[in-house]
C-alpha cells in the first residue's frame, strides 16, 4: 500500500488563479498537481470536500478515486471548481506513480507515440492571465516588458513577432486581434471597418514570412453564431491552422457544427468543456476538427486520456493546451506524447523564459520547434523549495 499521509495547496499571491497541490505518501514521496482559476474556491474544494476522504487511501489505486472525485450527484459539470481540485489531485497521484516505478507518466500512460511534439506559441506577454477577473486587453500603446511580450507584439507588428518565432524555430502562431471589438460575450456583431482591423495582423504575418509559419486565430469564446460566421468566412484567405473557441457556448454541438459547415478554416474545441461527456457531444455532432483540453480543467490524467481515446475514434487530431502554469504544460507534454492523434503543444515563450522557471525545477526542452520528451520520473519537474519558504505563500495542509 501506498497511503496518503498529507495534501498541502500552495498559493502565490502575485500568481493569483494558480494553486499547486502536493500529495505525500507513507513511502517518503510528493505527487504534484495543479489547476486554475478561482484557486480560493478550489482550495477550499481540496480541504473541504477532498482531502478528508483521501486521508489514509491507496494512491495507487487513481481511477477509483477518479471516479469517485469526478461523478457526485451536484456541481460537476465541465470544468467546475469541483472538478479542477480533482484535476489537481489526479496529476499528483500521476506524478506519484511514476515516481514509484521510476518512469515519466507518458511511459505509465502505455508508452509514447513519439520521442517529440510540436509545439506553438501562444503570443501572450509576462502579465497575461495574472490578474483576477476579467481579461486585460492589451493595446499597442503598452510598453513591451521584453524581447518576448508577444501579445504586444502581435499589436503593434505582427509580422516582426512572426519573423522572431521562426527564427527560434517555431513553425506556429497564435494570436486573437478580435477580442478588443467584441463589446461583451456573446457578441452578436462585429463592423467591416473592425473586421478589416484584425484582419491585418494576419495579412502582415503573410507578409513578412509567407507560409513558413502557422496561424492559429483564438476567438475566446466571444462571439455568437452570425458575427463568429463573419470572422471565420473573412480569415479564409489567409489558411489559419484552425479558429479556435469561435462561439460564446462552446457546449453547444448543433450550432458548432452549423458554423463548422458553412466556413473552410478548421474549428478547434475547446479546453473549455471539461470531461469526455462534452467532446463526446461535439464529435457526435460533427462540430470540430481539432480536439484541444487542458487537463488542470478536465480531471487530470485519467479523464485526459479518455478523451484522446474519443480523438483516436474519431481520427481527429488533439492539441494540449497550456496558458495557465508549468505543471498543466508539462502534464499536456506528456499527454501529447502518448496520445496516438496528438499534433501539437502550446507553449508561452514569454512564460517559458520568465516566471515558470521561477517555480519548478524543470522545463520541457524545446528544440528547432519541439518539446522533447520528458526522461525524469513522474512529471519531471517539481515546486523549487524557495516557493514553499516564501513569506506571502498561503499554504494550507490536512495531515493524518
Amino acid at each position: 500500500m501506498s497511503a496518503i499521509t498529507c495534501i498541502r495547496t500552495i498559493r502565490l499571491p502575485e500568481r493569483p488563479k494558480l494553486i499547486w497541490l502536493e500529495i505525500e505518501t507513507d513511502e517518503g514521496l510528493i505527487g504534484l498537481g495543479e489547476t486554475f482559476r478561482g484557486a480560493e474556491t478550489v482550495e477550499a474544494a481540496v480541504h473541504e470536500l477532498i482531502a478528508p476522504g483521501l486521508l489514509g487511501r491507496d494512491s495507487r489505486k487513481i481511477e477509483g478515486i477518479s471516479l469517485e472525485l469526478t461523478t457526485p450527484y451536484i456541481g460537476y459539470h465541465s470544468a467546475s471548481a469541483e472538478i479542477r481540485a480533482a484535476s489537481a489531485v489526479d496529476i499528483a497521484l500521476w506524478d506519484l506513480k511514476g515516481q514509484r516505478h521510476g518512469i515519466p507518466i507518458h511511459e505509465a500512460l502505455g508508452g509514447a507515440s513519439r520521442d517529440s511534439i510540436r509545439v506553438y506559441n501562444t503570443c501572450a506577454g509576462y502579465d497575461f492571465n495574472t490578474q483576477q477577473g476579467a481579461r486585460r486587453e492589451i493595446t499597442p500603446a503598452d510598453r513591451a516588458q521584453g524581447p518576448y511580450d508577444d501579445q504586444v507584439a502581435f499589436m503593434r507588428d505582427a509580422g516582426a513577432l512572426a519573423t522572431s518565432l521562426v527564427e527560434e524555430g517555431y513553425t506556429a502562431m497564435k494570436i486573437w486581434p478580435f477580442d478588443r471589438f467584441a463589446r461583451q460575450p456573446g457578441a452578436n456583431n462585429i463592423s467591416l471597418a473592425d473586421l478589416k482591423q484584425g484582419l491585418e495582423a494576419f495579412g502582415k504575418i503573410r507578409a513578412a514570412v509567407g507560409n513558413r509559419i502557422e496561424i492559429m486565430c483564438e476567438l475566446h469564446s466571444l462571439w455568437d453564431t452570425t458575427a463568429a460566421l463573419r470572422i471565420c468566412q473573412a480569415l479564409e484567405e489567409f489558411e489559419p491552422y484552425w479558429v479556435e473557441d469561435p462561439l460564446c457556448k462552446m457546449d453547444d454541438a448543433h450550432a458548432l457544427a452549423d458554423l463548422r459547415q458553412r466556413t473552410r478554416v478548421p474549428i478547434c474545441a475547446s479546453e473549455t468543456l471539461g470531461g469526455a461527456v462534452g467532446y463526446r457531444d461535439l464529435l457526435a455532432a460533427g462540430s470540430l476538427d481539432y480536439l484541444m483540453l487542458d487537463l488542470v480543467w478536465c480531471g487530470g490524467f485519467s479523464e485526459a486520456r479518455k478523451i484522446a481515446a474519443l480523438a483516436q475514434a474519431y481520427n481527429k487530431p488533439l492539441a494540449p493546451h497550456d496558458c495557465t502554469g508549468p505543471v498543466a504544460l508539462m502534464a499536456g507534454l506528456h499527454l501529447g506524447l502518448h496520445a496516438p492523434t496528438a499534433v501539437l503543444q502550446e507553449v508561452v515563450r514569454a512564460s517559458l523564459s520568465t516566471w515558470y522557471g521561477e517555480l519548478v525545477t524543470h522545463l520541457p526542452r524545446i528544440e528547432a520547434g519541439f518539446a522533447l520528451a520528458p526522461e525524469l520520473p513522474g512529471l519531471g519537474t517539481a515546486l523549487r523549495p524557495e516557493v514553499k519558504q516564501r513569506g506571502d505563500a498561503i499554504i494550507r495542509e490536512t495531515c493524518r
